[in-house]
């Protein structure tokens, strides 16, 4: 059967690197965290004192910096789920904290950034076979994706999320930050002037407020289901 690419975009905090994963494992693709792309740039500006403790940082330093990065991504057999690494080091836990998340969309705004970023992206989906989830695979990374997802939910039950994902892990934080924290987010990705994150105009949207992750995941699987059945007896 067929291999397609499957774009995911959505909100902060909406499961889609949740669902992508499930998806990927079910389907033996390539699971790709585009955000945790962003994060790994961040988190280098961060270490490299171009971004300081107040947020502000020289773009042109930020851009300068980005010849000295390598991104990667690892298989982890014990999360089954792949961990991305920053010039061979595994940065998975440090590029979820909230200093990190506080600065990303700042730098991902960044047009040398995105195009660096979106470069290693369609290198990784070159061969299709893939899930890649973010804010503009849909629209600018892959616009030729075969399924394109557009995941949203109430903010006040996607905070929750974070939050309980949050202490799960035992970094304690509040409701209120997280949800300042999640509400600058969505402003700033869909206010950005590179790549904002929008619709597109071919996406299915999945508001999974009040859906599991089964439910989700289902759901997804029904609409690969149909489409790679009507491709094939199309191709016959």
């Amino acid at each position: 059967m067929s291999k397609i690419i499957v774009a995911i975009d959505g909100f902060s905090a909406c499961g889609k690197s949740t669902l992508a994963k499930a998806l990927a494992a079910h389907m033996g693709y390539v699971y790709v965290d585009s955000g945790a792309m962003y994060r790994a740039v961040t988190l280098f500006c961060m270490r490299n004192k171009i971004v300081g403790t107040d947020g502000k940082f020289d773009e042109k330093k930020v851009v300068n910096s980005l010849k000295k990065i390598k991104l990667s991504f690892k298989y982890n057999p014990a999360a089954k789920a792949s961990d991305t690494y920053l010039n061979g080091e595994n940065i998975e836990k440090d590029i979820r904290q909230m200093d990190v998340s506080n600065n990303v969309s700042k730098i991902s705004m960044i047009k040398e950034v995105r195009s660096h970023v979106g470069i290693i992206q369609r290198e990784m989906g070159k061969d299709k076979g893939i899930v890649m989830d973010g804010r503009d695979i849909g629209t600018n990374v892959f616009p030729e994706a075969e399924l394109k997802l557009f995941m949203t939910a109430d903010v006040d039950v996607r905070v929750q999320r974070r939050v309980d994902e949050s202490n799960s892990k035992g970094e304690h934080v509040t409701f209120d930050e997280v949800k300042h924290n999640l509400m600058q987010r969505d402003y700033d990705d869909t206010h950005r002037k590179e790549s904002p994150l929008t619709k597109a105009k071919d996406a299915v949207v999945l508001d999974n407020s009040d859906l599991n992750k089964e439910q989700q995941l289902a759901f997804v699987e029904k609409l690969i289901k149909d489409f790679l059945l009507t491709k094939d007896t199309l191709s016959l």
